[in-house]
């Protein structure tokens, strides 16, 4: 089973799941370039895309991964450092 999920934006095409964020945002990038990052969240007129930073992207995914760790999940610690390896370093 795969924990991949995508999303297609109306201007930059297939976004890529990076990790939920909170309860209600998630942070995306484009596909191939991971060079654009969007905090994605369910509002009431449907998605709403936030872009950020590669910088603040990276900030929040770091804050994701103490908190995995702090709540003992390490099988998600685990997936995320995977792909905090492969987007950021």
């Amino acid at each position: 089973m795969s924990n991949e999920n995508y999303l297609n934006h109306p201007n930059f095409g297939l976004l890529f799941r990076v990790c939920l964020v909170d309860e209600s945002r998630e942070l995306f990038t484009t596909l191939y370039a991971q060079r654009l990052f969007f905090l994605v969240a369910n509002g009431k007129d449907g998605l709403e895309f936030e872009p950020i930073t590669r910088t603040d992207a990276r900030i929040l995914v770091e804050s994701r991964l103490r908190s995995l760790r702090r709540l003992g999940q390490y099988l998600d610690y685990d997936r995320l450092h995977v792909v905090y390896k492969q987007t950021f370093q």
